[in-house]
């Protein structure tokens, strides 16, 4: 199996990396292709992951490379997860918008509008190329926004495109803890897309559970969503939303916290900028990476729960960090081994939801 990795000098490639070294998925990639226009950013990484290489005392079959056609030839499965332009460009999309009165975030409101439309043409572009030159590779869209970016590409690849992200899956998982339940002993209703949906019913057989917990303040008041979006106010949708749409509901709160200086881009440009800049052996590099992820987890959202600090390092400390890389493996073993386990993705509309066009 062939694992091409489409910005393979960002962030959060060493995520997928270490899940591959720790032996937690069950496809061997017996070669894994690390893309990136940015050599610098390349070289950076793979100091990090000779830093996991020692930790874990195993080697994962890896190159990197700045050549997209030889990343992506033959391969099995291509992950893609560009940030167009950069965090320069995402501080554009996000504080021009704030000036303006509007939202000002990589997937919502009009920042998110900017990325998609700097994004979509590359994307596009590259999806061509994996078209090309890996005509059956299962192609992963982890690129933001996420909904829009996959639905640009089925025209080219059809269904080989699936879009994921692990908010949807996380909300899931917090339910069931609330509930005293295990994960995988529940289904799900979960509608729309990654960072705008809702939770709407949580089964147990023919039994609906949510109603169960929505009455409960305790239970209720246990979970992210509860603390953030309030409980009489979840009651009154009678969903649990995702914890994006807060751009939506509460809008103004949003806008107001970000002017007062809570924009993430800004927080992310110098924080990336200092670990990018440094140069040093593998096992400083994964130290150095480690610091920064958690750094950077604890400032997640840190607009939605602006003056409320106590409340959001409670909830930070409750993440697991970088779990979109192990739910990306496991789509994979899921397809590739046939078994039964129910994923959340960006796919085809179909007749999921009737009054939408089947290809939305």
């Amino acid at each position: 199996m062939k694992l091409a990795v489409l910005g393979g000098g960002g962030f959060r490639t060493p995520v997928i990396y270490r899940a591959i070294a720790s032996g937690v998925t069950r496809t061997r990639y017996d070669e894994l292709a690390l893309y990136d226009v940015d050599s610098a950013r390349l070289e950076r990484i793979e100091a990090v992951l000779r830093g996991i290489d020692e930790t874990a005392a195993t080697t994962v079959r890896h190159r990197t490379t700045t050549n997209l056609e030889e990343a992506v030839e033959g391969a099995d499965v291509v992950y893609c997860a560009i940030r167009v332009g950069g965090l320069e460009a995402r501080f554009v999309d996000e504080t021009v918008p704030i000036a303006e009165g509007a939202i000002g975030q990589e997937t919502a409101g009009a920042g998110g509008i900017a990325f998609a439309l700097r994004t979509v043409p590359v994307v596009t572009r590259i999806a061509e190329t994996v078209d090309r030159c890996a005509p059956h590779a299962l192609f992963i869209n982890f690129t933001n926004p996420v909904g829009l970016v996959t639905e640009a590409l089925r025209p080219i690849l059809g269904d080989r495109v699936v879009g994921i992200c692990d908010a949807p899956e996380d909300l899931c998982g917090r339910v069931a803890r609330a509930l005293g339940r295990e994960f995988g002993e529940l289904s799900f209703e979960y509608f729309g897309i990654n960072h705008l949906g809702w939770l709407r019913a949580v089964r147990d057989g023919e039994r609906d559970l949510l109603p169960e917990l929505l009455d409960d303040d305790e239970r209720l008041g246990s979970i992210e969503e509860g603390r953030l979006f309030g409980t009489d106010w979840l009651r009154s949708v009678g969903m649990i939303p995702n914890e994006y749409l807060f751009y939506y509901y509460f809008r103004d709160r949003a806008i107001d916290a970000m002017r007062q200086g809570h924009v993430r881009a800004a927080y992310l440009r110098e924080q990336q900028d200092a670990f990018y800049s440094g140069d040093a052996g593998p096992a400083a590099s994964l130290e150095a990476w480690q610091r920064t992820l958690t750094e950077r987890e604890s400032r997640y959202m840190e607009e939605a729960w602006d003056g409320r600090e106590t409340e959001r390092a409670q909830i930070v400390e409750g993440r697991l960090p970088g779990g979109y890389g192990g739910l990306a493996l496991g789509l994979v073993d899921s397809l590739r081994g046939g078994d039964r386990a129910v994923r959340i993705l960006d796919v085809a509309n179909r007749s999921s939801l009737p009054f939408l066009d089947p290809e939305a």
